[in-house]
């Protein structure tokens, strides 16, 4: 037994998981309600390339390179040093530029979905490789398209019928907002420097808004205390916030204002959002405006606003409290197969039912008929088609009720026909 799982360990590389068979159904929910809230939202499916110019990230984590640019993945491609995706922002926002996206929409609306790649240290909700759906408004900086994105996810989370969501929103104000802010709040943590973990002395040295960031109990004690955006921001970019809130209100979204959530990153602007429940330790999406992104990275000013949120951990609420999520299947009808001459027949009338939007279920392997029509049973399928030697030979096939036994035999043209009206 120890042999067997050592041989198993090997074969795996920690914060990498797979997606299996089993949880099919919670990964088709998600994905399939995202995509149809997307549609009643109005917003376009955009695909991204998973590889980008390593400069294109590294440039992003601005201030931040020396505590972060560790966590991408990068390797050579030819002269090029190319990275995994980090975030989806900086490739939408490449593409937006490069494909001339503003003229097919402005502003444009997009829906997207994939892996991040991030080296972190990883546990039950954080990994080196996890799956993101998001949303993005690219082109303005009108508070409606805020509370637009803010309103897609909670419709998003009501249609898993997930309880108990909670919405946080905050402001990470404007450029002169975030720096007179940055300054008192730099000179509170050097004035209590002594009450923080070695890793939070380090971070206050080049950027204070990560202290904190560690989870250490005392320094989210201080940071509990610490000056509040709230304080800073100017009257534009409070009204903003008042905007937004008032959308959210007028659609009866439960929030909460939370002064303490900010942005470590500069190109972070105005409205700061994320979705929880009590379940999970950590958000189940994060949102915010980043309207200096781009004029960051590629020198051009364009507005976004946009969110996303780890499918890993929604599916994880949802277990949590016992979602079961049942997809509508096609109807499913058995193939039993008896005989080395009716596979090469069977495998023509199978494709004929699919084509005709029947799901057929086979198991060519099992030779014997008494196990077919086990497996038949064990997967909870009424009705079964089956075809041996001499129905090749006839030009027919039979027609088997699985609940009674009950069998009938029909030409093999007609069968997409008879199976059909059964199943109707």
């Amino acid at each position: 037994m120890d042999k067997e799982k050592n041989k198993i360990s090997k074969m795996e590389l920690n914060g990498l998981n797979d997606i299996l068979p089993k949880d099919e159904n919670y990964w088709r929910t998600i994905y399939e309600t995202a995509k149809n809230i997307s549609e009643l939202h109005d917003f376009h499916f955009i695909n991204v390339a998973p590889i980008e110019k390593y400069e294109i990230f590294e440039d992003a984590l601005g201030e931040n390179k020396k505590k972060f640019n560790l966590q991408i993945f990068s390797f050579k491609m030819g002269k090029q040093t190319v990275a995994l995706r980090y975030s989806f922002r900086e490739s939408i926002l490449r593409s937006f530029i490069q494909h001339k996206l503003a003229y097919f929409s402005y502003p444009l609306k997009v829906f997207y979905t994939g892996p991040v790649f991030r080296n972190i240290e990883v546990n039950q909700y954080f990994f080196k490789v996890f799956n993101q759906i998001g949303f993005q408004v690219i082109g303005e900086s009108d508070p409606f398209y805020d509370g637009e994105i803010i309103m897609a996810f909670y419709d998003l989370f009501r249609s898993l019928k997930l309880s108990n969501v909670t919405l946080k929103i905050s402001s990470a104000g404007c450029k002169n907002c975030r720096s007179n802010f940055k300054n008192r709040l730099e000179r509170y943590y050097k004035n209590n420097v002594n009450a923080l973990c070695n890793e939070c002395k380090k971070n206050l040295e080049f950027n204070p808004f990560l202290v904190g960031i560690c989870g250490k109990d005392k320094c989210l004690e201080q940071k509990e205390n610490s000056p509040t955006i709230f304080d800073n921001l100017c009257n534009s970019c409070s009204n903003y916030l008042k905007a937004v809130i008032e959308l959210i209100e007028d659609n009866n979204i439960p929030y909460t204002l939370d002064e303490h959530l900010m942005s470590f990153s500069d190109f972070n602007n105005r409205t700061m959002f994320e979705f929880s429940v009590p379940e999970i330790p950590y958000p189940l999406a994060f949102g915010s405006r980043y309207d200096y992104l781009a004029e960051k990275v590629f020198k051009k000013p364009i507005q976004v606003v946009g969110g996303n949120l780890g499918v890993e951990r929604v599916m994880a609420a949802m277990m949590k409290q016992k979602i079961n999520p049942k997809i509508k299947s096609r109807p499913k009808v058995f193939f039993l197969v008896v005989g080395a001459q009716a596979k090469h027949g069977a495998l023509k009338l199978m494709n004929k039912l699919r084509l005709s939007g029947v799901a057929v279920v086979e198991v060519i392997g099992k030779k014997t008929l008494e196990s077919q029509i086990k497996t038949a049973e064990k997967m909870g399928i009424h009705l079964a088609v089956l075809l041996g030697q001499k129905e090749i030979y006839d030009g027919t096939a039979i027609i088997r009720d699985m609940t009674s036994g009950a069998q009938e035999t029909v030409l093999a043209d007609k069968l997409v026909e008879e199976v059909k009206k059964r199943l109707s």
